[in-house]
């Protein structure tokens, strides 16, 4: 009878740099906008310009997105295959997935602008309406789920039952995530509006 570590090899240490970046980087940008929000230490150390203190976090984010993908790929790289997932119609849904997930990334981004992508609320950069139109007309957080089905494009791809695991572990940090950002945000802007009242 098959076990797990038959199709997942738990002794790569890739593995686990991956899976702590992937763990990591939602954390991370949370803890430090959340900082900013309550205390501007961003926007001080920027010369008190909250649209540099944004740029930064926007470059350390967008960077640790990178080296977060470079992990993902190391590690399933050195990690076994599984036939049944290696095959032509699977290659074709992971296809779809990148393209629509990627799609979801880059018209969210457009959408948003640079501030607004990168938790510019948090620096009082607030955008005048929230946006309503596409991908947000889709899916209320198409940068999560977008991230997510390129992931899961990647593991398919690749065949790779470790990378399958890993995307398991995107989706979910994303939601817990999303738990703490979603009200959080919201109540920015509700206090934006009380403030014009």
């Amino acid at each position: 009878m098959a076990n797990l570590t038959d199709y997942i090899d738990f002794s790569q240490p890739t593995f686990y740099y991956a899976l702590a970046n992937i763990l990591f980087n939602p954390i991370y940008w949370n803890i430090l906008a959340r900082a900013e929000y309550r205390s501007h230490i961003l926007t001080r150390l920027a010369g008190g310009s909250a649209f540099f203190g944004c740029a930064v976090l926007a470059v350390s984010i967008f960077s640790l997105g990178i080296f977060r993908d470079y992990l993902y790929h190391e590690a399933l790289a050195v990690q076994p295959t599984l036939a049944l997932l290696d095959t032509d119609l699977v290659k074709a849904i992971a296809a779809v997935c990148f393209t629509v997930g990627s799609t979801f990334v880059v018209s969210s981004m457009w959408a948003l602008g640079f501030t607004g992508t990168y938790l510019g609320d948090y620096f009082g950069i607030l955008m005048k309406e929230r946006v309503t139109g596409f991908p947000f007309n889709v899916t209320d957080d198409p940068m999560y789920t977008g991230s997510t089905l390129s992931f899961l494009a990647t593991a398919l791809w690749y065949a790779s039952p470790a990378g399958l695991l890993l995307t398991f572990v995107v989706h979910v940090v994303y939601r817990v995530a999303l738990a703490f950002e979603g009200p959080f945000t919201a109540q920015i802007y509700a206090n934006k509006d009380k403030k014009k009242n």
